[in-house]
């Protein structure tokens, strides 16, 4: 049986409360797994990465990787966040310009271990969900109900011996209770059976955000790459899917391209949008969805 927990959020302007910001909404792509994503008046901000070309991040066991690319803006130009998504706490996620600048009262939203992890280091709003347990915000009339899909970080027992991760289903809800958009964001995870249960439970996905990059360290796979990615397009059938966390570090070997060739081959254009750093998806909601 699904765990709920809750937070309702100070404000709620007039848009909330009336509807009118559940018409549109946005995703800006910032680089590696970090987006803003913007509907029925939250600021959501993922996987906070924002080092710079050339400096580096700490993956575990004395292992490195340097940045290739730059984040399209700096943490001090983020807007007023609502809170932060996290799939886990590997530095390419939640490096250390997030830990020292990101505001310590900020929900996140997040595993628990990363949960846990976070509240030793200040964090004073880090929340905790386990598989399929279910996170609900509230602002102003529009709900959102943020729930933890499976992921698997790694092949096997190599599994263990990673950050535990999760995905998120996010349903964006209107005062009636209709679920005006949902949002599907895979974090780190390899392709694997479990991921089969989310169709089941949610059969309509209106945009998946894809971790790719087919990360490799030690010869291991550790996210999916371009072939896994377009599987779970297949899978998951959302109707636009957006790839991310790609081509930003050495260790990400399958870059953007294995994707769109795997796409073209399953015939599955027609359902992937493409965002360079910098750059935004705008969409509609019909109204059909909300009122």
């Amino acid at each position: 049986m699904e765990s709920t927990k809750a937070l309702i959020l100070p404000g709620g302007n007039a848009q909330t409360q009336t509807g009118n910001n559940l018409k549109t909404g946005s995703i800006f792509f910032i680089g590696t797994a970090t987006v803003i994503l913007r509907y029925a008046g939250f600021t959501i901000l993922t996987d906070p990465n924002f080092l710079h070309a050339g400096e580096h991040i700490r993956l575990g066991y004395g292992l490195r990787s340097v940045r290739q690319t730059n984040p399209a803006i700096n943490i001090e130009d983020l807007p007023p966040l609502d809170l932060v998504l996290l799939s886990h706490l590997h530095e390419d996620h939640f490096d250390r310009v997030a830990e020292q600048k990101l505001d310590k009262r900020l929900p996140i939203i997040t595993t628990p271990q990363s949960a846990t992890i976070l509240s030793s280091k200040g964090f004073t709003a880090a929340q905790s969900l386990k598989t399929w347990e279910t996170f609900t915000v509230t602002k102003g009339e529009a709900r959102l109900r943020i729930t933890s899909m499976p992921g698997r970080h790694g092949p096997g027992a190599l599994t263990l011996a990673l950050p535990s991760v999760m995905g998120s289903m996010l349903e964006f809800q209107s005062a009636a209770d209709k679920t005006a958009l949902r949002v599907y964001i895979t974090g780190d995870t390899l392709f694997n059976e479990d991921l089969r249960e989310i169709p089941k439970r949610y059969p309509e996905v209106d945009i998946a955000l894809l971790h790719l990059g087919g990360t490799r360290i030690m010869g291991l796979m550790l996210t999916m790459d371009g072939k896994q990615g377009a599987e779970v397009v297949k899978i998951i059938a959302p109707n636009v899917a957006i790839p991310i966390h790609y081509n930003d570090y050495p260790v990400f070997k399958s870059p953007l391209e294995d994707f769109k060739k795997a796409v073209e081959a399953a015939e599955l254009q027609e359902r992937v949008h493409y965002l360079s750093h910098g750059e935004t998806y705008d969409f509609d909601v019909p109204p059909s969805r909300y009122e």
